[in-house]
């Protein structure tokens, strides 16, 4: 049967119309505001937020204990002690137990003059004394001369607490050669760094040069310490 093209023409129309507002709503709504997007959901994890979940394989993690760490459980080694300097022949006699002028012998030392004394000491001239080396493994024993047999020296000695022998306060520090005789001789530091720079007080210019002075002002410095 024939259709009347007059009476399909309104329907052909209609429709056209109906789907031209279609895609004018379909394109409007890509341009919609972005405040009206709903918000992400609660469960997803911020890309902000630390993640709770295992470290990357590719990535360590920063909380893992370094492998050059320390043991804090484990002590450290002790430290060794260095020796005591002296600045002058006054603080030499105050820190001594005995001091005393004579020969270093083959097996010991002869006492020819005893210029101080502590109380209690029953060290006199005419005594023979055992003289003992500085605590092992003191770095600044590798800097320290030897007393050899027929030295004649003035010596400021500390007493041993363990046994009655005695030791040189701070190795060199405690030993002045003499040469000469009399209240005249001549008393030289052993050493020329490990030295006292004055009588009863130091001489900062002298420091590091060796200090040399007389038997008279040992004895004299020595008198005046009670």
């Amino acid at each position: 049967m024939a259709v009347d093209s007059r009476r399909t023409r309104p329907l052909w129309a209609t429709a056209t119309a109906v789907l031209a507002a279609a895609a004018l709503s379909a394109c409007g709504s890509g341009g919609a505001d972005p405040a009206a997007a709903p918000a992400p959901s609660s469960t997803a994890p911020s890309s902000a937020a630390p993640s709770s979940a295992a470290p990357s394989s590719t990535a360590p993690s920063s909380a893992a204990p370094s492998s050059t760490a320390t043991p804090t459980d484990v002590a450290p080694p002790p430290v060794k002690g260095k020796l005591r300097g002296y600045a002058t022949v006054r603080q030499l006699s105050e820190t001594a137990d005995l001091v005393v002028r004579g020969e270093v012998e083959a097996v010991g030392f002869r006492v020819d003059e005893v210029l101080r004394a502590a109380t209690g000491s029953t060290v006199r001239a005419g005594a023979r004394i055992t003289l003992t080396a500085l605590p092992a493994g003191v770095p600044d024993m590798a800097h320290m001369s030897k007393l050899e047999a027929g030295q004649v020296v003035v010596l400021y000695l500390a007493r041993d607490a363990a046994a009655p022998t005695f030791r040189t306060l701070s190795g060199d520090f405690g030993v002045f050669d003499l040469s000469g005789s009399g209240a005249e001789a001549v008393a030289t530091t052993r050493s020329r760094t490990m030295a006292v720079s004055g009588l009863n007080a130091e001489d900062p210019a002298a420091s590091g040069h060796g200090f040399r002075t007389t038997l008279g002002q040992l004895r004299t410095v020595a008198a005046q310490v009670k």
